[in-house]
């Protein structure tokens, strides 16, 4: 958070990963990223991914263990946002052409920037987003509502 009064920072972890991901996978990949942008895990305010991820075990312990909101999303409302590198091979496999840098961005709201473009590991990829919100404006941190 920053030092303003009413204001703060949302740092969103974007996380794409293959249904055999495991927590190791998924541990292993998140702490790596956040630790190459010099950021911890009580930095990230949300966890963001396709919705069908949201039914794993995994994804679903890793955000209640650190505390984090679970942003889930329809790979047709990741698909409408625009992405430095989209892929074609993701498309094809989720209906996407992005999961981690759009559920990141997504997540983080309307003002977010990629902080880490997406970082591909064995069966994870991770992207990092961060936008400055306003007490007025924090509701979009909550796309579950």
């Amino acid at each position: 958070m920053t030092g303003w009064p009413g204001r703060g920072r949302a740092v969103v972890v974007g996380l794409g990963a293959r249904p055999s991901a495991t927590m190791a996978d998924l541990l292993t990949a998140v702490d790596t990223t956040l630790t190459t942008a010099g950021l911890s895990a009580s930095d990230v305010t949300t966890l963001a991914t396709l919705d069908r991820r949201g039914g794993d075990s995994a994804v679903r312990e890793m955000a209640v263990d650190r505390g984090w909101q679970l942003a889930l999303f329809a790979a047709a409302d990741l698909a409408a946002t625009p992405v430095p590198s989209p892929s074609g091979a993701v498309a094809a496999a989720v209906g996407t052409p992005s999961v981690a840098e759009a559920a990141a961005l997504r997540a983080a709201g309307p003002d977010a920037s990629l902080l880490v473009p997406k970082r591909i590991f064995p069966n994870v990829t991770v992207a990092i987003a961060t936008a400055v919100f306003t007490k007025a404006s924090r509701e979009f941190l909550d796309p579950l509502g």
